[in-house]
């Protein structure tokens, strides 16, 4: 008799889940508010939101005071957890799906960087690897960019070369 109930009471443990991920899953919330908290207007647009959750997204980015924006976060998390998986793992994959995008567009401008700094740096030898690799650049026209370049960061003057080569490569390896 005692088996019966003991297993009884043991199948209906097993079914919830403990203190411990229930915590883990509600800071996992508030943590994707926090995220959504500071995202501009031009990335809230693009995220998978109802308007009443879109609203009190902005609701909350407008609170500036520390504490009351704790509590607006905390808030705004309550409301995301009313939320059922089906429409919270869309708004996580865009939100990831936007992070990867910002991670590869750095590296993007990380790859410019360095190629702008080794034609002013290296000269002809970078832009020799650069039009092997890129065949229809205008070679003259780099040339003559990175030369200024350096030329400006020589002179410690504005560094108007400096820039344009980068948009340059911008456009050429973007």
């Amino acid at each position: 008799m005692m088996h019966d109930h003991e297993s009884e009471y043991d199948d209906s443990r097993h079914d919830e889940p403990s203190r411990s991920q229930l915590r883990r899953e509600a800071l996992d919330v508030l943590k994707l508010a926090q995220q959504l908290a500071v995202l501009s207007d031009a990335q809230l647009a693009s995220l998978p939101l109802a308007d009443a959750l879109r609203e009190e997204v902005q609701r909350t980015r407008a609170v500036k005071q520390q504490i009351a924006r704790k509590r607006a976060e905390q808030f705004l998390a309550k409301q995301l957890r009313k939320l059922d998986d089906t429409e919270i793992e869309p708004l996580r994959a865009a939100l990831e799906h936007g992070r990867e995008h910002t991670r590869r567009e750095a590296a993007g401008l990380h790859r410019i960087e360095q190629w702008r700094e080794r034609l002013i740096t290296d000269g002809d030898a970078a832009l020799d690897e650069l039009m092997q690799r890129f065949p229809s650049f205008d070679r003259q026209h780099l040339r003559q960019l990175a030369r200024r370049a350096r030329a400006e960061r020589e002179a410690q003057k504005p560094l108007h070369a400096f820039h344009e080569l980068f948009r340059t490569l911008r456009e050429l390896l973007g």
